[in-house]
């Protein structure tokens, strides 16, 4: 490394997982797992606000952007300089895009279901967004971004 380079300082985890709901569990789990490796432990509020938004994200991705046969993809990097997670869900429906919650929109039926994930995404996270897929083929990602402070940098490469 020279004296111009930055030291690295992100870790990433990225994996497809089936378009089931079993697929977002299991990617709710890893992520959960992956963040305690990283120096953000299990129960801590960073923890919890990133698994639930990433919980929220791959449920979207299974329930609103499932095409049959086709994976949803997550990519989970966490930036120890800036102390930020970004949670990143790639499904193939690029035709079914999130609408940002307006004051209209911001109450669900009391009886209802469905309809509080994207505004438990807009009160948790510090940004959130939509944007095509950057992996080529049909389809979309939705991110998020949220603080985590205690993120520990990855160990420099050989």
């Amino acid at each position: 490394m020279t004296a111009t380079q930055s030291p690295l300082t992100a870790h990433q985890f990225t994996m497809r997982f089936s378009s089931t709901p079993r697929g977002a569990r299991l990617a709710r789990r890893l992520c959960g797992h992956r963040l305690d490796a990283w120096g953000i432990p299990y129960g801590s509020d960073a923890h919890d606000v990133v698994t639930l938004v990433a919980a929220e994200l791959c449920a979207n991705a299974v329930r609103h952007g499932h095409v049959a046969g086709r994976d949803f993809h997550l990519l989970l990097t966490a930036d120890a300089a800036t102390g930020t997670v970004r949670i990143e869900v790639s499904d193939t429906r690029g035709e079914r895009l999130p609408a940002p919650p307006s004051s209209s929109l911001s109450s669900p039926p009391a009886d209802g279901e469905d309809g509080r994930g994207l505004l438990l995404v807009a009160a948790l996270a510090d940004r959130w967004g939509c944007c095509p897929r950057r992996s080529g083929g049909p389809g979309k990602t939705v991110w998020a971004q949220c603080m985590a402070p205690g993120l520990i940098s990855p160990p420099p490469l050989p």
